[in-house]
């Protein structure tokens, strides 16, 4: 039993002419569009016709028009899945808006878990007389069946074919050969159109998706170089310069790496000014000290300068040799 099936699984490859004619044939229903099944009722009416007595189909809307309706078929559907522990997500948010790419994915989705199930017959199933529960069943069970007037000339056009049949005597026409009926137009060229149809629209599908969330990154980073804390930084201006390029040029990059190399350049050049400014005036106050020492030295009367020479004598320094 097929549960989860991969996006490149055979499944998603069957076209929208076959989906409806699966719907309207296990149904009896008379669909155009796969997107006239988004109400959730469909899908659940071939639950029910895989799982005969699972699906409470009492709770069944099939007039369902709003999307509070349509919910709530979903909500069943749902329920359903979790009886039978079936783990498909189901996107109700995109099924209800009508989405056509959305509900044939699902509606595809469908028929392989119902092939799988019950090996795509329902000889047993009554159709009609389940949807005769359903709120707005019976009014659909009408619109899908076709006239009486029509079911009626087509049981009696044979009859009175063969009244005057037998009435009239054969004539020379009758043993014409029958005038050659018009071929049906070829409905393997149309499926192949379809799949094809189907599989640039999930490609499509897949691009944008893959297209917001790189936009999503993107906008993500430029908000941070925004930031007043880091907004000024060389590195920033060259992420800016690259997320700001107007053209695809390679070019643009290795502006940015200039940016950042000339940046560095004036860093360091800045750090060895500073670094040769201290040095100057670390050694202008060594040259200013030795100055005043000597100027002060210059100043003592030679009692002073006795005075002074026994009190280094007296401090033991070492620098005295005796």
């Amino acid at each position: 039993m097929a549960t989860n099936i991969g996006m490149m699984d055979g499944a998603y490859f069957v076209g929208r002419s076959e989906i409806l004619a699966w719907i309207n044939s296990t149904l009896q229903l008379n669909l155009s569009k796969v997107e006239e099944a988004c109400s959730g009722a469909v899908h659940c009416q071939l639950m029910d016709a895989a799982h005969p007595g699972m699906v409470p189909m009492h709770k069944v809307n099939f007039d369902a028009k709003s999307e509070y309706d349509m919910i709530q078929n979903y909500k069943v559907l749902q329920d359903v899945f979790n009886k039978l522990k079936i783990t498909k997500h189901i996107e109700v948010s995109k099924l209800v808006k009508g989405r056509p790419l959305d509900n044939l994915e699902f509606m595809q989705w469908m028929k392989r878990y119902c092939d799988s199930v019950s090996g795509g017959g329902h000889h047993n199933y009554n159709p009609m007389e389940r949807r005769e529960a359903c709120k707005g069943g019976k009014d659909t069970s009408k619109k899908s069946a076709p006239p009486q007037s029509t079911r009626a000339a087509a049981t009696s056009a044979p009859k009175s074919h063969h009244s005057r049949r037998g009435d009239a005597p054969p004539t020379a026409h009758s043993t014409a050969p029958p005038a050659k009926t018009a071929k049906p137009s070829p409905t393997i060229s149309v499926s192949v159109y379809d799949q094809q149809i189907t599989e640039l629209k999930l490609t499509m599908d897949s691009l944008e998706k893959e297209r917001d969330f790189y936009f999503a990154k993107l906008r993500d980073i430029e908000i941070l170089c925004q930031s007043p804390n880091i907004s000024n930084l060389p590195v920033i201006d060259a992420i800016k310069r690259i997320l700001y390029a107007a053209e695809e040029d390679a070019s643009i990059v290795e502006e940015a790496q200039a940016m950042l190399l000339n940046q560095g350049g004036v860093l360091s050049a800045d750090v060895d000014e500073e670094h040769k400014m201290k040095s100057d005036s670390q050694k202008r106050k060594s040259i200013v000290n030795l100055e005043v020492d000597v100027a002060a030295s210059a100043t003592l009367s030679p009692r002073q300068r006795v005075s002074v020479d026994s009190d280094v004598h007296c401090s033991g320094s070492p620098l005295m040799t005796y």
